[in-house]
C-alpha cells in the first residue's frame, strides 16, 4: 500500500512538472497560474500544493529539471570527445536539440531568462563557465591557433550560442538551430590549428549527439522518428 502511494505521488509530481513546463513555455511565468498547472496535470490545486509550496517552487523545479538534463547531456558529449573543441561543438548542438524537442528544457531556459522572477538558476553563467573551461582545456592541449585570445573567443561563442538558443526557445525561427552549424563552419577554422580544424565536425558528431540527446525521453522520440530532421 505504501509503495503504491509512493508511486502515485511520483507520477503526480511528474505530471505537474510537465504540465508546468508546457504552461510556462506557452504563457511565461507571470501569466501562468496554479490552476493552469494543476488543470493540465488533471489534479486539483490542493494536490499541487501537496508537492509544491507555490508557483515559484514549481518554476524552480522546472528550472532544476532543465539544468539536470543539460548537465547530463553536456557530460556525455564531453566524455565522448578527445578534443575539447569538438566537445564544445557537440554540446552546443545537443543543447539546441533539447531546447527544440523537450518542453521542460525549453521552459527552464525561458524561466532562466525571465527578469520577473526573484530567484533563477544561473544557466547563462553556467554555460559561460563551461565554454571558458573547454576553451582553456583546448589551449592546454594545443588545439587552438596561437593568436587566439581566450577571453574574446569565450564571449563570441557564448553570445552566438545563447542567441541561437533564445531563437529556438522563443520559436522565432523554426530553423534557427541550423545557424549553429553555420557558426561553427565559419568559426572553427580560425579558432583551431589547421591540423585540428581538419578533424572537426561543425555539424556535430551524430553518434555523440544521439547519446547526449537521448538523456531526454521526448528528444529520443524525435531521434527515432527522423534522425536527420534537424
Amino acid at each position: 500500500m505504501l509503495a503504491e502511494r509512493s508511486d502515485r505521488a511520483v507520477r503526480t509530481r511528474r505530471a505537474l512538472l510537465h504540465s508546468a513546463a508546457r504552461v510556462f513555455d506557452q504563457n511565461g511565468y507571470t501569466l501562468t497560474t496554479i490552476f493552469d498547472i494543476s488543470a493540465g496535470a488533471g489534479v486539483s490545486p490542493g494536490a499541487l500544493h501537496f508537492h509544491f509550496r507555490n508557483k515559484q517552487a514549481v518554476a524552480d523545479a522546472v528550472e532544476e529539471a532543465c539544468a539536470s538534463l543539460l548537465r547530463g547531456a553536456g557530460r556525455i558529449a564531453y566524455d565522448a570527445n578527445p578534443d575539447a573543441l569538438q566537445a564544445l561543438t557537440d554540446m552546443s548542438h545537443a543543447f539546441a536539440r533539447l531546447l527544440r524537442w523537450d518542453v521542460v528544457v525549453r521552459a527552464g531556459f525561458r524561466l532562466g531568462t525571465d527578469s520577473t522572477r526573484a530567484r533563477r538558476q544561473a544557466l547563462d553563467q553556467e554555460w559561460h563557465s563551461c565554454v571558458e573551461r573547454l576553451l582553456a582545456e583546448a589551449a592546454r592541449n594545443d588545439e587552438l591557433s596561437p593568436d587566439v585570445r581566450l577571453q574574446e573567443v569565450t564571449c563570441a561563442v557564448v553570445t552566438a550560442t545563447t542567441g541561437i538558443g533564445l531563437q529556438i526557445a522563443d520559436n522565432a525561427e523554426p530553423r534557427a538551430y541550423h545557424a549553429l552549424t553555420g557558426f561553427w563552419n565559419i568559426f572553427l577554422p580560425g579558432l583551431a590549428r589547421p591540423e585540428v580544424a581538419k578533424r572537426m565536425e561543425p555539424a556535430g558528431r551524430s553518434a555523440v549527439l544521439a547519446d547526449a540527446v537521448g538523456i531526454s525521453a521526448r528528444a529520443r522520440l524525435h531521434l527515432q522518428d527522423d534522425e536527420l530532421s534537424l
